[in-house]
């Protein structure tokens, strides 16, 4: 994703200073306003706004903070958001950092994947103060569709915790209302048309029935991230003394589909590996 969101920017005419950690994935970005770094220290030195996405929160700090990371770059008056899926007691975290070191910090994920991505119809769920906000927004409108800011730094992270979640356990459940379904005799393409439309089901599984319906596991979002997203969900909510059973329960279940291989696939792939399961069962 961060590759379509960097060749919008690009597109729009704005001065693009690029480091991936893996050199390849930046090969796509040809254009004579994009200008490859070998640190993140020089993007953030060349640079007024720096953005970040990336998959882990540890991932994001040793980007940041290593001896070459993006902060020994950073200065007085400069930006940071930092797009990944984290926790928000580290948004709150690096933001603290920036603001003792006199730059700015947004916490800014986003929802949406790759063709949204692609398409510039993200929407980001940003964290940080109103000035700083605004003063990216421009940024924002060339990449998405829609910029909700959804309070202090920390918050933008929070949404999309609560994003991911209802995600992945509404097609976990839609997953077992299908095998239910189809054990007792109804098509498959029966259970998706009748469920269109209806209250019942999430827009998301229409959106995803072709996935399903073809065996077309190729990732949009992988099952690993969706994985990851639950275990941060879950972590955030013991940090606040928060319940959630059944969060806990479905993540253990998509860290089985992980270990049984499918972690870079489509989180959709949960349903192959149900499916499995139950004939598994039935063999017994």
């Amino acid at each position: 994703m961060g590759s379509r969101m960097a060749t919008n920017i690009a597109k729009a005419g704005y001065t693009l200073f690029v480091y991936n950690r893996t050199k390849s994935k930046t090969k796509d970005l040809i254009f004579d306003n994009v200008y490859i770094k070998n640190s993140p220290a020089f993007v953030a030195d060349e640079s007024d706004v720096v953005f970040t996405m990336l998959s882990t929160p540890e991932a994001v700090q040793e980007v940041a903070l290593a001896e070459d990371g993006l902060v020994s770059g950073m200065s007085k008056g400069k930006v940071w958001i930092d797009c990944s899926t984290v926790n928000p007691s580290f948004s709150k975290q690096m933001a603290e950092l920036s603001n003792s070191l006199g730059f700015s910090f947004l916490d800014a994920p986003v929802a949406g994947s790759l063709v949204p991505a692609e398409k510039g119809e993200l929407i980001f769920l940003v964290g940080g103060k109103n000035g700083v906000v605004k003063y990216c927004d421009p940024l924002f409108k060339i990449m998405g569709k829609k910029t909700i800011h959804v309070g202090e730094n920390g918050m933008g992270s929070a949404l999309k915790l609560v994003n991911n979640l209802i995600m992945g356990i509404s097609m976990y459940g839609f997953v077992e209302g299908l095998l239910l379904g189809e054990s007792l005799g109804i098509d498959k393409e029966k259970i998706f048309d009748i469920l269109n439309g209806s209250p019942i089901a999430a827009p998301m599984i229409q959106m995803k029935r072709k996935k399903m319906e073809n065996n077309d596991y190729s990732p949009e979002f992988p099952l690993q991230w969706l994985h990851k997203d639950l275990h941060l969900a879950t972590d955030t909510a013991y940090e606040n003394n928060i319940p959630l059973p059944a969060t806990n329960a479905i993540k253990e279940i998509f860290a089985l589909a992980k270990k049984a291989g499918l972690g870079e696939k489509d989180f959709t792939a949960i349903y192959p590996f149900l499916s499995e399961l139950k004939k598994s069962s039935d063999e017994l």
